[in-house]
Formats: C-alpha cells, structure tokens, sequence
C-alpha cells in the first residue's frame, strides 16, 4: 500500500509526455542557438497545459528566431504609449535646448570676430586718413613751391 502511494506521489511528479517533449524541444534549440540571449525563457508549470499559455509561448519561440514574442498583458499594441511619447517629447526638447544654445554660441563668437574686425578696420581707417591729409598738405605745398618758381622765371626772362 505504501508503495502504491509512493508511485502515484512519483507519477504525478514527473512531466507527462508533451511537457517533455516541449523541454526537450527548449533544449534542443538552445544547443542550435537559435534562441537569442536576450530573450526570456519560462520554464512550464504543471497543469499549464490546461490554460495554453505555455504552450502558446512555446509555439512562438518555436516558430523562429525572429519572431516578436506577444507580451504577457496580451497582443501588440500599435503605436506608442504614453510613457514612450512623453520620453520622445523630452528628448525633444532637450535636443532642442541643446541646439537653441549651441546656436547663440555661436552667433555669440561670431558678434565678437565681428566687432574685433570693425576696431581694426576703424583703427585702419584713422591711420589712412591721416596719410590722406599728410599727403594732401604736402601735394598743397609743393604745388605752391611749383607755382612761385615758374612764376619766378618767367619774370626773370622779362
């Protein structure tokens, strides 16, 4: 009698023959690699097969490596959730504030370069403008020079 309890108690521990086939199946895939690393692997519970939850699992990592796995919560939804459009949204911006500063650097920089290059060119500007002047007072003064010596002759010949 106690070993009849003990084998039933044995039997009822040990995976029927579809949960060690799907093991096996787990096994023999992980040895190919087709499973990647990434993904998880759930380990079937006893009487799941009634629910077909691991099963359906089951059949999915099966199918290939790249096949998109259905979450727990149910199908794939389309489009972005809240969470993922706030994140973009904030990403957004900071790439925007990012940029918006970048760019007042440098129209920053380049207001500087260009108020070094009005100094020089004022200071360039003075500098040729007294040239301009000294020049002028001295074309003035030897056109004087100029008109006094013909002048001169001239009324030397008389």
């Amino acid at each position: 009698m106690q070993e009849q309890a003990t084998s039933s108690v044995a039997a009822s521990s040990l995976p029927s023959s579809s949960e060690r086939s799907s093991s096996s199946a787990l096994q023999l895939e992980a040895k190919e690699g087709m499973e990647s690393d990434d993904e998880i692997r759930r380990v079937p519970e006893i009487g799941a097969e009634a629910t077909g939850v691991a099963s359906a699992r089951e059949a999915s990592s099966a199918a290939g490596p790249n096949r998109v796995q259905a979450s727990s919560d149910g199908p794939r939804k389309r489009g972005r959730s809240p969470a993922d459009k706030e994140n973009k949204r904030l990403k957004r911006l900071l790439r925007n504030r990012v940029s918006a500063q970048q760019a007042r650097e440098r129209k920053k920089a380049y207001l500087t370069e260009l108020e070094a290059r009005v100094k020089d060119l004022e200071k360039k500007n003075g500098e040729l403008e007294e040239r301009l002047s000294t020049l002028q007072n001295e074309n003035q003064m030897l056109r004087h020079i100029l008109k006094n010596t013909t002048a001169g002759i001239q009324e030397g010949r008389k």
